[in-house]
């Protein structure tokens, strides 16, 4: 779905605004990140919900965005998603989710992952089962979010979480293994901390066994930092297991892992 040919302005400034307005409207995809957070998602809401036919969903979603304390990308994202799940829900509009999940702008598929993560009659199970295509998904913004959206439900359920995961650490798509690692990470980015984790990761070596050689590079980087984020509570931890593969898969993917896994320890 990402337009690989066309590259991102540097600044915001420089995004030309005929690409702004098509940004907008959903219309096309975000090239990067400067993109992406220069996307006025209130005014690509009102634009989607005229397009879908939805305008009664709008004011709600919108004033969702108002009463945030600290708004972000990441904070009206979540806010829009929980909005359009609620109204939609109380609507039976059965619609409108597959409409968000296969529309052109990722900034659209992201509330979906939000509508996914925040929905309390989906099991763990299904949402796992509905965000892996979000995981899968070809833009960068959309894989972000999706592990965000279901960090909360993961956290929660830890156990149960890991061992759905550690099945997807064979699958064919580099984009949810990677998933597998990142949404499972102790410390992590922009989220809470996994507490259990943090006292023992053990329980996650049946995610991270299996990808200490994966050959997507995108995936090294999530096994490394997860140990990395590992090795600040649990240092003696981190340093058997890298000493352990170090010895017994010394590949260049593994190598490389241990490397990111390391840094802190080694400082």
């Amino acid at each position: 779905m990402v337009n690989e040919k066309r590259k991102g302005a540097r600044s915001t400034k420089e995004i030309p605004a005929v690409i702004m307005k098509q940004l907008n409207a959903g219309e096309i995809e975000t090239a990067n990140l400067v993109e992406w957070l220069a996307v006025d998602q209130r005014l690509l809401l009102k634009n989607l919900m005229n397009q879908l036919d939805r305008t009664g969903y709008l004011n709600v979603a919108l004033n969702a965005i108002d009463e945030l304390k600290k708004p972000t990308v990441n904070t009206i994202n979540e806010a829009i998603g929980i909005s359009l799940l609620q109204q939609s829900l109380a609507a039976k509009d059965t619609e409108f989710f597959t409409l968000l999940f296969k529309h052109s702008a990722d900034l659209v598929r992201c509330w979906a992952t939000y509508m996914v993560g925040s929905n309390n009659r989906l099991t763990l199970e299904e949402k796992l089962h509905q965000i892996q295509p979000f995981a899968a998904d070809t833009h960068f913004g959309v894989r972000e979010i999706a592990w965000m959206a279901v960090r909360g439900s993961i956290s929660n359920q830890i156990d149960q979480s890991i061992g759905i995961l550690s099945g997807w650490t064979t699958h064919e798509d580099a984009n949810v293994r990677r998933f597998a690692s990142e949404s499972t990470r102790p410390r992590g980015v922009w989220c809470e901390h996994i507490e259990s984790l943090k006292k023992d990761p053990k329980p996650a070596l049946i995610i991270l066994d299996p990808l200490k050689s994966d050959p997507s590079r995108y995936v090294q980087d999530s096994v490394g930092n997860w140990l990395n984020d590992a090795s600040k509570t649990q240092p003696e931890f981190v340093a058997a297991l890298c000493s352990k593969w170090q010895h017994q898969h010394p590949t260049k993917a593994t190598l490389y892992i241990i490397k990111k896994a390391m840094r802190t320890i080694e400082k």
